[in-house]
């Protein structure tokens, strides 16, 4: 699988990540650690070495596993979590209410305070049984501390070996600015598919101007992109998919009709529909890599063949007329 430098940092990582969120199991309805561990095993044996996790997913759960999962391995991969999430404790900027994986009710916070900075990262080294990490990333904004105060402590981590790179996630060009002014950020993970393309606006010219690398997450819009999910799915309890704008009518007739108009493409190449928009992912101006999640051992070598072709620059202009067809209410 292509490399590719992120940013101007001296990463270097897969087109495609492994996404590591839904094996930690809160907010898509649980996952079975042993088929985590091998879907991480194999993607690293096929060049999907980039993986990328957060404290919060599993509440340290997603950690934990790939901590096992690449022992042994470590120097042929690429670690990425994220800071600055609280579900033990009330501080900083209250986010929303949920359960975690055993059911109870936990307020999730959002803060990234210099000591929550110094604090998480270790956390995480341990969890992750390793002693640094490659790229630290802020999950999301944190309205109760100042911009310049988290991304000094990032610089203080990169200093001391404990991280070799800085990120962000969810920033908008104006905050990437602020940031800008205290640290040089390697990179940028926002929300980015066929059916939400805003960053487009923004986000993506900035980080083009700036030399900034951009992970594209929830590329298969949690899933519905990849045409497997009918109307009338049954979702695991605690799967918070269907809550979603996207998979609710008529968004969700409108998304499964554009996937039967690009379907001849992916059988063209005779790929799925995933792997096609995978491939459209990556080839889109600005972003670096696509994080592409997986539960089991099938789901990552799937994910690893999108790497494996090339869409045409008509085919492109193709899929992206269909895209402008579609008819989307977020707001739903």
């Amino acid at each position: 699988m292509e490399k590719r430098r992120l940013g101007e940092s001296d990463l270097e990582i897969s087109e495609i990540a492994f996404g590591a969120w839904a094996i930690g199991g809160w907010m898509w309805g649980g996952s079975d650690s042993k088929d985590a561990i091998k879907a991480i095993e194999t993607a690293v044996d096929n060049g999907m070495t980039t993986i990328d996790t957060a404290s919060v997913y599993g509440f340290g759960l997603s950690e934990e596993l790939v901590g096992k999962a690449i022992k042994g391995k470590r120097d042929k991969t690429q670690i990425l979590t994220k800071f600055g999430m609280s579900w033990d404790k009330k501080e900083g900027e209250f986010y929303f209410s949920t359960k975690d994986n055993s059911g109870n009710e936990i307020d999730i916070c959002k803060f990234a305070s210099r000591k929550k900075v110094f604090q998480d990262c270790d956390d995480s080294l341990r969890r992750l049984k390793t002693d640094y990490i490659d790229l630290f990333q802020i999950h999301w904004p944190d309205l109760t501390t100042p911009v310049a105060e988290t991304m000094e402590a990032l610089e203080e981590l990169i200093h001391k070996g404990k991280i070799r790179a800085a990120g962000v996630c969810n920033y908008s060009a104006e905050l990437l600015g602020e940031a800008g002014k205290t640290i040089r950020l390697a990179s940028n993970q926002v929300p980015y598919s066929m059916v939400r393309r805003d960053i487009e606006k923004d986000v993506v010219p900035f980080c083009i101007k700036n030399k900034m690398g951009i992970f594209a997450y929830s590329p298969l819009q949690r899933g519905l992109l990849s045409g497997k999910i009918k109307p009338g799915h049954k979702f695991n309890e605690g799967d918070s998919r269907p809550d979603t704008p996207y998979y609710k009518e008529p968004n969700l007739s409108n998304i499964l009709a554009f996937l039967q108009k690009i379907r001849s493409i992916a059988e063209g190449h005779n790929v799925t529909l995933s792997q096609l928009v995978l491939n459209w992912t990556i080839q889109q101006p600005g972003i670096t890599c696509a994080l592409a999640g997986a539960r089991n051992p099938a789901q990552v070598l799937e994910n690893a063949g999108a790497a494996q072709f090339r869409l045409t620059t008509d085919e492109i202009k193709i899929i992206n007329k269909y895209i402008s067809d579609i008819q989307i209410n977020t707001k739903i």
